[in-house]
């Protein structure tokens, strides 16, 4: 006998379970938000770290009905799977938390919020991201002018860029925030976005009627520079700003138009992450980190033009 295999007979011997292998496990990812783009790169990054650890995922889109990710929560408990990952604000789905408590699976967000049956949350620094874009929109501006933003309450990781760039804007007296706009997502986010930025521009004709745009996340800010692009309203110098720099932002930032800047989350990095995240989990680690932030970085003409 072995002296590991003698270890392994006490344990068996005084009720002491071995931690649960990370190979080969089922794992639900479970998200309303599949359409957006970054959604899609949270699950690819997650999607091949997942394959790396031999595990099956099953990805599965709720297509914007955020209440039918409880009854998809509850079907893939019946089934067994090892742990579940969302992407969604858990306040909305508590019943299928409680289930998932309830069958002793744990639950990781990939880009969701915080809540106590939540192991762990594995995102960006929504407050640093929105902080920087809002300052360099304010320094863009030399402090004064009529800002638009666009928001979205309802999915936490998007309300906090909300709140702290409000606090930002408003601690320039000579900023006036004209509007708060939170488009239809459901296709996406750009043709409603653009739809209510071209009305928004109708009511404000004068050059200098709007100074910048702000945009929670990339769609928004997309939209908002194709409303004002079709408008003829682009050499008014109306500055825009977005988070997650995917590729249509990066693309429109390059080309040196009103689209100035955008913050580069690490999609893959988050979604490999929380496939990480899970692995601790299923071998029985507590973790005592319940948010796990992953590093962004600012991308404006000069960094995305860079070699």
């Amino acid at each position: 006998m072995t002296f590991r295999t003698a270890l392994i007979g006490v344990a068996a011997a005084i009720g002491l379970a071995a931690p649960v292998s990370a190979a080969a496990q089922e794992v639900a990812v479970i998200t309303p938000y599949l359409a957006q783009p970054g959604t899609q790169f949270y699950v690819d990054g997650f999607e091949a770290r997942a394959e790396e650890l031999g595990w099956t995922v099953n990805v599965i889109d709720t297509a914007g009905d955020v209440a039918a990710v409880i009854s998809r929560m509850e079907d893939v408990a019946t089934q067994g799977v090892d742990a579940i990952v969302i992407n969604v604000d858990p306040a909305q789905i508590g019943a299928g938390l409680q289930t998932a408590a309830d069958a002793g699976i744990p639950v990781v967000g990939m880009d969701a919020g915080s809540d106590p049956l939540v192991a762990a949350n594995v995102t960006s620094n929504g407050y640093a991201m929105a902080a920087e874009t809002a300052v360099y929109v304010a320094n863009r501006i030399g402090g004064e002018g009529k800002v638009v933003m666009f928001t979205f309450d309802p999915f936490p990781p998007v309300q906090v860029r909300g709140v702290i760039a409000d606090a930002v804007f408003g601690n320039f007296p000579d900023i006036e925030v004209i509007d708060r706009i939170t488009p239809d997502v459901s296709d996406g986010g750009i043709a409603d976005s653009r739809a209510q930025m071209e009305a928004l521009l109708a009511a404000n004709p004068e050059p200098g009627a709007v100074s910048a745009v702000w945009a929670a996340w990339d769609q928004p800010a997309l939209g908002a520079l194709q409303a004002i692009e079709a408008a003829g309203r682009a050499d008014e110098g109306i500055v825009i700003t977005g988070i997650d720099a995917n590729p249509q932002a990066r693309e429109a930032i390059a080309a040196g138009g009103n689209f100035e800047a955008s913050v580069a989350q690490d999609f893959d990095g988050i979604g490999r992450t929380a496939a990480d995240t899970v692995a601790r989990l299923i071998k029985g680690e507590t973790l005592v980190q319940r948010v796990i932030y992953v590093p962004t970085t600012l991308v404006t003409d000069a960094s995305v033009n860079a070699p």
